[in-house]
């Protein structure tokens, strides 16, 4: 899923986002995976804070 896509289904994911310094404005279009990838960070660990919400 993109990052829009997510926050379409869960609006508190933002929350997550910003934690991680992810921009769903720009880079919204693109999937979680690639995104992650993209920053260096640790899709799983994302994946569990979204999960969490």
């Amino acid at each position: 899923m993109t990052l829009n896509e997510i926050a379409l289904a869960q609006p508190r994911a933002v929350e997550v986002f910003a934690r991680y310094r992810l921009d769903s404005c720009c880079g919204g279009a693109k999937p979680l995976a690639l995104v992650c990838e993209r920053h260096g960070l640790d899709l799983e660990a994302v994946l569990r804070d979204l999960r969490a919400l």
